[in-house]
């Protein structure tokens, strides 16, 4: 790397991170706004606002790293047009690809950091920080709706009223529906309900106060155990995943889950697009820094601060729209989300890319 790259590099890298600094805390404030509204419900206080907001940072943080990445750069390279800076490098011999080429590396540096975060990081503090939150405020830990997580497991229905921090599950019910008749209808079976339920490991739970009734066309019969053990491929982990947004999730979260939901023949497609989704955001990255490049050579020096700022708002504002306009098509009419994942990146590349040969 010679010295040019280098200090671009290094410039490109400092502007994203002044950039990332200040949308982060622009987006912590709005959050805070939202959130003091809150205090007083159950033990939910300022403490515990303020820790909700630190851990839910790294989640905003890899959101934030494209837009971080576009306003960076056309900062950086706005001030080095500004300052004659570009001149004096493509005087020296540097041409507008090996400026491309150092916005670039700057850009590997920066998809390095936000896959280390996105993937390794915040999926686990935004967990608990829903966590911490519902339980603050005496909420139940996981409801997908107000009569709890519904899960299907073969021929099982589970109903899960709340989960604890440790992972161990209370007020649970289990439904068992028998093969299809030659009608096609389906019976139940067998109902179980359990008021607590630990995980033991290798795919075995310890349900403790259960009620059982085995149900049949001709009589029903009821029992009761203090404790009974429960077989399922449903663990701790895999029920974690609801407490937060499939966006939030990690790669391998996400794939574990979207297997479950194969295996058990259920609709998958949200989590697809999630998945591919993930994989795609740090891409976004790399265009949003090929966008920037044009709008700044191309353009003639002497542009203002805040008319870049402008520009950028709106690349990313617009970038955004589509991306999730795109997205929400994708899952109404139940289109491959890897293409749908990948369109608005390929699109907006494309329009870089033909600025910068008119640029050329």
């Amino acid at each position: 790397m010679n010295v040019l790259t280098a200090y671009i590099v290094k410039d490109v890298l400092k502007g994203s991170l002044v950039a990332m600094l200040l949308l982060l805390t622009l987006f912590n404030l709005f959050t805070l706004s939202d959130e003091l509204d809150d205090i007083g419900i159950g033990n939910y206080g300022l403490a515990e606002v303020f820790y909700f907001l630190a851990l839910t940072s790294p989640t905003v943080f890899y959101e934030l790293m494209p837009a971080s990445a576009l306003l960076g750069s056309l900062f950086t390279l706005g001030a080095m047009a500004n300052h004659h800076e570009l001149i004096a490098m493509r005087a020296a011999g540097l041409s507008i690809f090996g400026i491309i080429k150092a916005v670039m590396a700057a850009g590997i540096i920066l998809v390095a950091a936000a896959v280390l975060v996105g993937e390794f990081i915040a999926p686990l503090t935004e967990e608990k920080a829903q966590l911490i939150r519902a339980t603050a405020q005496n909420k139940p830990v996981v409801m997908r709706t107000k009569y709890g997580l519904w899960l299907r497991e073969g021929k099982q229905f589970i109903n899960v009223r709340k989960m604890e921090d440790n992972g161990n599950l209370a007020d649970i019910s289990i439904y068992e529906i028998d093969k299809n008749d030659r009608d096609g209808s389906r019976h139940l079976q067998h109902s179980l309900h359990a008021d607590q339920a630990i995980f033991l490991g290798q795919q075995q739970w310890r349900l403790q106060q259960v009620q059982r009734s085995d149900i049949s066309t001709e009589q029903m019969q009821a029992g009761a155990a203090t404790e009974q053990l429960w077989n399922s491929s449903i663990a701790p982990d895999l029920l974690k995943i609801v407490v937060v947004s499939p966006d939030n999730l990690s790669l391998y979260d996400l794939a574990m889950y979207i297997d479950f939901l194969k295996e058990n023949h259920q609709k998958s497609h949200r989590f697809e697009a999630a998945f591919w989704g993930r994989i795609v955001n740090p891409l976004v990255i790399f265009v949003m820094l090929l966008v920037s490049t044009p709008f700044v050579v191309g353009v003639k020096r002497g542009i203002s601060v805040g008319a870049r700022i402008l520009v950028g708002i709106v690349i990313g504002m617009g970038f955004n729209i589509i991306d999730i306009s795109v997205g929400h098509i994708g899952l109404i009419y139940d289109l491959s989300p890897p293409l749908m994942a990948f369109i608005p990146s390929l699109a907006m590349s494309a329009v870089a890319l033909y600025a910068l040969k008119r640029v050329r």
